[in-house]
Formats: C-alpha cells, structure tokens, sequence
C-alpha cells in the first residue's frame, strides 16, 4: 500500500454579494486563479447587468435564512459582501446567514465621499430628507439616485428634474417637469461639467456611494459652486471590513492557506 500523501486542497468556494464594480473585479481575479472557485450574486435590480465571468445568479435568496441553507447546500466557503453601500439590508442578511452557516464573513465597502474646501454640501440622512432640503423655491436639479428610489421626488414637485440612471424610470414621475437620462458610469469630470452648465442645474441630489467612477458630479458642482445635497449611507452590520480588492484576495489566501490538505493514497 502506498502511504498517503498531501495533496493540494480543494478549491475554496467564495460567495461574492455583487452588484458593484468592485464585486466584478473580485471576480474577474478570481476566476483566473485555481484555487479559488467564485460564484456571484446579484440582486436583479439592473436589467442588463455587464457581463461577468464565472458563475452569476441573479435573484434574492429568501432572506438570512434562505441565504443560510445556500451557504450550506452549496458548501461555500467564504462569503464576500460586496453590495452597494446603500444595500443595507442585503448586507443586514448576510451578517445573520454567515453566523447561522458558519461561514467566515467580509465586507468590501469602498471608502464614502468626504467632504473638501469648496464644496458645499448639505447632508442628509435619508431620501426623504434630502428632497425636503431642495427646498421649496423652485429649483432645476441633477438626481443621481437609483430608478427604484426616485419615488420620492413626487413629494416635491415645484422642481424641474434631470434624473439619471442605469434603466429607465418607468412609470414615469408624478411631476409636471422631469427629464430622464439612461447612462451607465464612469462618467468624466468633463463630461459632468458640460452637463451640469447646459441644462442650468443648481443642485445636485446623490448619495453617498463613494468611488471614482460617479465622482465626476461631485467635483464639477464643486467647481461650479452647485449646492450638493448628499445622501448619509445607511449603517452597516459590525463585520470585518476592507476597502480595496486586493485586500479582499489577501484575506482570502490566508483562509485558504488555514485549510488542511486533503490526503490521498491507495
């Protein structure tokens, strides 16, 4: 008989929550590299998602608890939230599913806007919120929030809108004056100045979502002297936190490096 020998480990499982750039680059880098075997997540919210390498489902799972029993029934390994940092309670469920499985648990959370000399800024902690502070003086405004959270602009309707976003807002607003704009970022300093100046914009409403590739309103308004009124993140589950991909893979390659080897041998 032939004594066993070490083998190398099974791949790990890795559960990615997307819907970011973020989640697709994790992705992407995973999926070129054996020891890792992703698998990505997406809410379903975007109709035409870009496309994304390895396996994608799209769809809620059911909760914590119908999380919990994929995490389990697909024996994964690891689970990365990867979610938009206004996914406050996707990542509320996958806080509650890891714990239920047992599955290590981090959170990928790009760093948030902060505030610079120059900028004017009026903060707000939710939705709501931000539309009251518009004010009650007619104004013409830059919406930079999601299709889904647009609703909200009907409480105000002395405003004139120019609402950006990735699918179209259908039905169209309960508001005499709206105009609506589909486009996918990044979206270009340059290109967000001309905007902002053509169609006379003197507000902006956005959250909070942090990262470059949507920054280019924020520091054309900036520039401007256009008033920002900016939406707070929501708060997130007490996890491990990181904010970059690359210290996504570090944290992964020491989980993987923790497994046992598997034996072989006849």
């Amino acid at each position: 008989m032939i004594a066993p020998s070490p083998s190398r480990p099974e791949p790990l499982r890795v559960l990615i929550l997307g819907g970011t750039g973020e989640a697709r680059d994790l992705a992407t880098v995973l999926a070129g590299r054996p020891e890792f075997t992703p698998s990505l997540s997406l809410a379903g919210r975007t109709r035409n998602p870009l496309d994304l390498p390895g396996a994608v489902r799209s769809g809620g799972f059911g909760g914590a608890e119908g999380l919990a029993a994929h995490l389990r029934e697909a024996r994964i390994d690891a689970l990365i939230d990867a979610t938009h940092p206004f996914a406050a309670i996707i990542s509320a469920n996958a806080a509650r599913a890891a714990d239920m499985a047992g599955v290590p648990l981090l959170a990928l959370a790009r760093p948030a806007w902060e505030e610079t000399p120059g900028d004017r800024w009026t903060p707000a902690s939710d939705i709501t919120e931000a539309v009251a502070r518009l004010g009650v003086t007619p104004r013409r405004v830059l919406v930079a929030l999601g299709r889904n959270e647009v609703r909200a602009l009907e409480a105000a309707p002395q405003h004139h809108y120019l609402v950006r976003s990735i699918d179209p807002v259908e039905p169209p607003l309960a508001v005499p004056q709206a105009r609506y704009i589909t486009a996918r970022g990044p979206f270009p300093l340059e290109d967000e100045r001309a905007l902002l100046i053509a169609n006379r914009i003197d507000a902006v409403l956005s959250k909070n979502s942090g990262g470059p590739a949507t920054y280019g309103k924020i520091a054309a308004a900036r520039e401007l002297g256009i008033e920002v009124v900016m939406v707070a993140r929501p708060p997130r589950p007490p996890v491990e936190t990181v904010g970059s991909v690359a210290e996504v893979i570090a944290w992964l390659e020491r989980l993987a490096h923790q497994r046992p080897p598997l034996r072989r041998g006849v």
